[in-house]
């Protein structure tokens, strides 16, 4: 409370909040805030869930309806949509929990970069749904997902890991099966996973995705397939389907002279800059259509 006696606004809490993070945390809160209020506004700012363990409270942005919240941790920041399953995803913002009915968040983590115009059609979209009938009661007594109460619904069962970890998901186009590999991948490939997923559509942004033999794959439409990735027990291995023609040449050879790997082991420092510039060359190149794929 400041020395008139006065409370603070909503506004000026949250204000606190960013400058008490004083990292690159309290730079992606307020950044993300900026565009929420782009999207919307007349949004309305709330802190709330105070407790002694966080005492100034969760950073809320509300209008007809929760839209979303702003928790941060150790290492992240987590934009949750507490109606996000029920929006349309086209840019693959969302990137966890996905095993809740409802909810769908964005983790950022440092150094991560975010399409500002698509993360402003989301909120859009979500204050929408928030307007449409019967969207206000469904998020106004929502919680942020460390606040869920204990009689949650059964967890769906976890994919099974095949040989060396690998997660065993059914075939599908789209993100939806990827996510879900990417949530299986256990330990630290499942951070290398979705740092792979976020990098690739960030250099190309209309990449189709889909899930086949267990593995991610990354295509442009009409031109084949030109990267995908899997789990082995020390590494994550991503495959470039015409890597023989990158420049400089991703560093482990194939059985096939088109192809080219490289290996991802755990606290390996990714250099996103080289692996963009070998997804960028691999999108403009004619890919392998799916029966040309071999495993080696």
């Amino acid at each position: 409370m400041p020395s008139n006696g006065k409370p603070r606004s909503p506004a000026k809490l949250i204000d606190a909040k960013v400058k008490e993070l004083a990292d690159w945390r309290g730079n992606a809160l307020s950044r993300m805030r900026r565009l929420i209020k782009q999207a919307v506004p007349e949004v309305v700012e709330e802190m709330k869930w105070r407790k002694p363990s966080n005492p100034t409270g969760v950073p809320v942005w509300s209008h007809h309806g929760i839209i979303c919240t702003g928790e941060t941790y150790k290492d992240k920041v987590k934009l949750t949509f507490v109606n996000g399953a029920s929006l349309k995803d086209p840019a693959g913002l969302f990137n966890a929990s996905f095993g809740g009915s409802a909810r769908r968040a964005i983790d950022l983590r440092e150094g991560d970069e975010i399409d500002e115009r698509a993360f402003v059609a989301l909120v859009r979209a979500a204050d929408a749904l928030n307007a449409s009938s019967g969207a206000r009661s469904r998020s106004s007594n929502a919680t942020p997902e460390r606040s869920t109460p204990t009689t949650r619904p059964p967890r769906a069962a976890q994919p099974k890991l095949l040989a060396g970890g690998n997660p065993q998901i059914a075939k599908g186009e789209g993100d939806a099966p990827v996510q879900a590999y990417i949530g299986a991948m256990p330990g630290w490939k499942s951070d290398v996973g979705r740092r792979l997923d976020a990098l690739i559509m960030r250099t190309v942004p209309k990449a189709h995705k889909a899930v086949k033999w267990n593995s991610p794959f990354y295509g442009m439409e009409g031109q084949g397939w030109f990267l995908s990735f899997h789990c082995f027990a020390k590494y994550v291995k991503v495959t470039f389907f015409r890597g023989a023609s990158l420049r400089p040449l991703p560093p482990i050879e194939s059985k096939d002279a088109n192809t080219r790997y490289f290996h991802i082991h755990e606290g390996d420092d990714l250099d996103q800059a080289l692996v963009a510039s070998w997804v960028r060359q691999a999108a403009a190149l004619p890919g392998w259509v799916t029966s040309d794929i071999r495993r080696t």
